[in-house]
C-alpha cells in the first residue's frame, strides 16, 4: 500500500517562528500528522507553552533571535547533531516594521532590522540546512512571504522590500538545488488574523482588507494547510514558485 504523502511520521521538521500564530498552527499540524517537531523562535515563554502542548523533549526547542547569523548556524547544527536529518524546514519568522509611514521618514535602523529578521534570517537558515538536504538527496523549504512582496503596501517600504527579496530568492535557490531533490518554495497570504497585525496602523489594516476580494482576514489554520503541503514529499514537482493565499487579491 503506498504511503501516504502527507504523512510526516519518522521526519524531522523544524519550524523557526512556532510559538504563535502562523509557526504555531503550522507546527501543531505536522505535529499531529506524525512530524518530531523542532521549534525555534525568540519567545521563551511561547516556545515553553509549545512544548507543554505538544509534549517536546528539551531538546525540540530553542529560542533564538533570528537576526544573529552565528545563532542561526549553530542552533541548526545543534539540530542535526541531536536529530540528524532536517527533512524539512518551514519559516514563519516576520516583523512588520515600520507601518503607516512614508518612505522619506524611516529610519535606517527599522529598515535594517525589518530586513535583518525577514529577509537575511532566511537566507541563514536556507544557507545552514541545505548542505546536510544535499547529502540526504531530499528536502523541503517553505518560507512565508507575504503578498506585499507581490504588491506592495503603500507606508511599509522596508517590509515590501524584505518579502519581495525573499521571492526573488526562493526562484534562484530553487534552481540551484532542483536537481538533489530539494523543493524551495514561498507562501505569499494576505493580511492574516495574528498578533503580528496588532501594531499595524489602522488605516493600513483597512486598505489591505479592502484589497481581499473575500472582504476578511485569513485565518492561521488555512496558512498552516499550505505550508504543510510545501512541507510534505507531496510537494515533489512545484519549486521556485510563490504560492498565493490572498483571498482572492492576487491572482498571479
Amino acid at each position: 500500500m503506498r504511503k501516504n504523502p502527507a504523512d510526516f511520521s519518522e521526519q524531522t521538521l523544524v519550524i523557526a517562528g512556532a510559538a504563535q500564530g502562523i509557526g504555531k498552527a503550522t507546527a501543531q499540524l505536522l505535529h499531529e500528522r506524525g512530524a518530531r517537531i523542532v521549534a525555534l523562535d525568540i519567545s521563551s515563554e511561547g516556545l515553553s507553552s509549545l512544548q507543554t502542548e505538544l509534549s517536546l523533549d528539551k531538546n525540540q526547542v530553542h529560542q533564538i533571535n533570528l537576526a544573529d547569523q552565528d545563532a542561526v548556524f549553530s542552533t541548526i547544527a545543534r539540530v542535526q547533531s541531536d536529530h540528524g536529518q532536517i527533512h524539512a524546514l518551514v519559516n514563519s519568522v516576520g516583523i512588520v516594521g515600520p507601518s503607516g509611514i512614508n518612505i522619506e521618514n524611516i529610519s535606517w535602523n527599522d529598515f535594517e532590522k525589518t530586513l535583518a529578521i525577514n529577509l537575511f534570517g532566511a537566507i541563514w537558515l536556507t544557507q545552514a540546512v541545505i548542505p546536510s538536504m544535499k547529502e540526504n538527496a531530499y528536502g523541503r523549504i517553505a518560507h512565508l512571504a507575504s503578498i506585499a512582496g507581490k504588491e506592495g503596501n503603500p507606508g511599509m517600504s522596508p517590509y515590501n522590500v524584505s518579502k519581495s527579496a525573499m521571492i526573488g530568492f526562493v526562484k534562484g535557490v530553487a534552481k540551484e538545488v532542483a536537481s538533489f531533490g530539494i523543493t524551495v518554495n514561498a507562501l505569499a497570504p494576505a493580511v492574516i488574523n495574528t498578533h503580528m497585525n496588532a501594531n499595524t496602523s489602522e488605516e493600513t489594516l483597512k486598505y489591505m482588507i479592502s484589497r481581499i476580494p473575500m472582504g476578511r482576514l485569513g485565518e492561521v489554520d488555512e496558512i498552516a494547510q499550505m505550508l504543510a503541503f510545501m512541507a510534505s514529499k507531496a510537494c515533489s514537482f512545484t519549486t521556485g514558485f510563490t504560492f498565493d493565499a490572498s483571498g482572492g487579491r492576487a491572482t498571479y
